[in-house]
Protein backbone atom coordinates (compact mmCIF):
# COMPACT_ATOMS: atom_id res chain seq x y z
CA UNK A 1 0.00 0.00 0.00
CA UNK A 2 1.49 3.79 -0.26
CA UNK A 3 2.27 5.56 2.40
CA UNK A 4 3.64 8.97 1.85
CA UNK A 5 6.91 9.72 2.88
CA UNK A 6 6.96 12.91 4.49
CA UNK A 7 4.22 14.99 6.27
CA UNK A 8 2.42 17.53 3.75
CA UNK A 9 3.24 21.47 4.95
CA UNK A 10 -0.21 23.20 6.04
CA UNK A 11 1.29 25.52 3.26
CA UNK A 12 1.49 22.96 0.34
CA UNK A 13 -2.05 21.87 1.17
CA UNK A 14 -3.07 25.20 1.13
CA UNK A 15 -2.00 25.68 -2.13
CA UNK A 16 -2.74 22.71 -3.90
CA UNK A 17 -6.69 23.92 -2.44
CA UNK A 18 -7.00 27.10 -4.01
CA UNK A 19 -9.22 26.03 -6.81
CA UNK A 20 -11.65 24.62 -4.15
CA UNK A 21 -13.39 28.12 -4.14
CA UNK A 22 -16.96 28.16 -4.93
CA UNK A 23 -17.43 31.45 -7.37
CA UNK A 24 -19.93 33.85 -7.87
CA UNK A 25 -23.17 32.43 -9.05
CA UNK A 26 -24.03 33.20 -12.98
CA UNK A 27 -27.50 34.82 -14.07
CA UNK A 28 -28.84 35.29 -17.18
CA UNK A 29 -31.52 37.77 -18.23
CA UNK A 30 -34.75 36.33 -19.53
CA UNK A 31 -35.92 37.06 -22.75
CA UNK A 32 -39.55 37.33 -21.95
CA UNK A 33 -39.87 39.13 -18.73
CA UNK A 34 -36.25 40.86 -18.72
CA UNK A 35 -35.40 39.38 -14.94
CA UNK A 36 -32.52 37.36 -14.23
CA UNK A 37 -32.64 34.14 -13.50
CA UNK A 38 -29.92 30.73 -13.13
CA UNK A 39 -29.24 29.37 -16.47
CA UNK A 40 -30.66 25.87 -16.98
CA UNK A 41 -33.02 26.42 -13.96
CA UNK A 42 -36.90 26.74 -14.18
CA UNK A 43 -38.28 29.70 -13.57
CA UNK A 44 -40.68 29.54 -10.88
CA UNK A 45 -42.79 32.98 -11.57
CA UNK A 46 -43.86 31.34 -14.66
CA UNK A 47 -42.84 27.75 -14.54
CA UNK A 48 -41.11 28.21 -18.08
CA UNK A 49 -38.14 26.06 -19.17
CA UNK A 50 -36.82 25.90 -22.75
CA UNK A 51 -40.21 27.71 -23.90
CA UNK A 52 -41.58 25.21 -22.40
CA UNK A 53 -44.66 25.30 -19.72
CA UNK A 54 -43.59 22.71 -16.85
CA UNK A 55 -44.53 24.38 -13.99
CA UNK A 56 -48.09 25.98 -13.00
CA UNK A 57 -47.10 29.13 -11.96
CA UNK A 58 -47.23 30.47 -8.23
CA UNK A 59 -50.08 32.57 -7.15
CA UNK A 60 -49.48 35.54 -5.26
Amino acid sequence: MAVPKRKVSPSRRNMRRSHHALGPNSFVEDKETGELKRPHHVDLKTGMYKGRQVLTPKED
